[in-house]
């Protein structure tokens, strides 16, 4: 019998479908992945706008992980959204307890609407609990701001900032650089074992349909990695892939604001 490449994803459910667990599970399809859930909240949010927030009990999250794990079990990990101190605290006993590989951690902190969506004493908590169990870390800007305590926003300050993150104790990181100014957008993949930096490029494409790009770019490197891909290449794959749904998102109008991707553009009939 054949055996599925296996991804789990930890994160919050997005109604709007463009983003979180769903964004996730669509990616991990699209890539050849049997994708796998552990829900941490549910949200109320379209392309607009986020309208309220029910996290799940920690005991819960913990229990869906124990579910998948003890029967399924995983080649890589995605986290997304982690509210709270409990909820990081949680994931990071379950990860170590099952000894779970490939970790890829998306230290989601603001929605594309601009709501908030981690509290602020859990920023502590994932830097102690989950940053030095992470096999890759893919923070954008504002979010390599928070973590570091200093404002991130140019390309002469990613290369250290990179560093610095790793510092925290994950493997290696990715400072995504789609926040900069210009018509390039670089992400820097800093390598703490080699002490190495890739740089990443990619023009920037006008298109309001944004919504989920990070959680889609950090599942398809997971689900990359869970396809026995080495690192370096598993971003460069994941990153093209991300490319190519945004370029065919932006011909499509999904709701009022920032509509999602097209995560099956290369899969669906072409109309």
């Amino acid at each position: 019998m054949k055996t599925h490449f296996r991804a789990l994803t930890i994160a919050g459910s997005d109604s709007g479908g463009g983003a979180g667990i769903q964004a996730d599970l669509k990616t991990f399809s699209a890539l050849g992945c049997f994708g796998m859930s552990a829900i941490t909240a549910l949200t109320a949010q379209n392309t607009r706008v986020v309208t309220g927030i029910f996290p799940t009990p920690p005991e819960f999250i913990g229990q869906q992980i124990d579910a998948v794990m003890e029967d399924i079990g995983v080649d890589a990990v995605k986290i997304g959204m982690l509210h709270s101190p409990a909820v990081i605290e949680i994931v990071a006993k379950k990860l170590t307890d099952w000894k779970c590989p490939n970790i890829v951690l998306d230290p989601v902190m603001i929605s594309k609407s601009g709501d908030k969506l981690l509290q602020d004493d859990a920023v502590q908590a994932l830097k102690e609990c989950l940053l030095p169990l992470a096999t890759l870390i893919t923070p954008n800007l504002p979010e390599a701001s928070v973590l570091l305590g200093r404002p991130v926003e140019k390309r002469e300050e990613m290369d250290r900032a990179a560093q610095d993150l790793a510092g925290f104790g994950s493997a290696n990181v990715l400072v995504k650089g789609g926040h900069l100014m210009g018509d390039d957008s670089c992400d820097l993949l800093y390598q703490t074992k080699n002490k190495t930096m890739t740089e990443f490029f990619g023009k920037r494409i006008n298109t309001p349909n944004t919504h989920g790009t990070g959680c889609t770019l950090s599942s398809a490197i997971a689900a990359n990695l869970a396809r026995g891909v080495n690192l370096e290449i598993a971003v460069k794959e994941a990153k093209a892939y991300i490319i190519g749904a945004l370029c065919e998102g932006a011909n499509y109008q999904t709701g009022k604001g920032h509509g999602p991707v097209h995560h099956f553009y290369d899969l669906w009939p072409k109309h």
